[in-house]
């Protein structure tokens, strides 16, 4: 009788930590993504720089952008800060969200129903 109550609630734990976990991944590949668009050198595809480093970040999940379940989004944002004055920078955003509901990284063992739909994390970083 015990391992009915006990079973549900490790599985339960097991895959919120893991959501947790991979919730991280996606930050960081977002951090990584928009760190490369801030450092590539003047003439550089923004989008594509940032990309690869996401894909190089989600390597070790097996996940690229914009196939299957992850999606990732670069935009240039024109005058989104001042510079400690009237001088307007750039700034790059990247965009990172995975469809958890239709590609589940874990069996969900009944919990879909209160488990996220869509993970996703933002980061934005001023460019040359």
């Amino acid at each position: 009788m015990l391992c009915f109550l006990v079973l549900p609630l490790i599985f339960a734990i097991i895959t919120y930590a893991y959501i947790l976990a991979f919730r991280q991944s996606l930050s960081q590949a977002a951090a990584e993504g928009v760190r490369a668009a801030a450092v590539a050198p003047t003439g550089t595809d923004l989008e594509q720089a940032a990309f690869d480093a996401v894909d190089a970040a989600m390597q070790d999940h097996g996940l690229k952008c914009n196939e299957g379940a992850l999606t990732c989004v670069g935009t240039t944002m024109s005058d989104c800060a001042t510079n400690g004055g009237d001088l307007a920078v750039s700034c790059y955003k990247v965009d990172v969200s995975y469809d958890y509901k239709d590609d589940p990284l874990l069996p969900t063992f009944g919990l879909g129903i209160v488990l996220p739909d869509t993970l996703s994390y933002s980061a934005t970083a001023e460019v040359n």
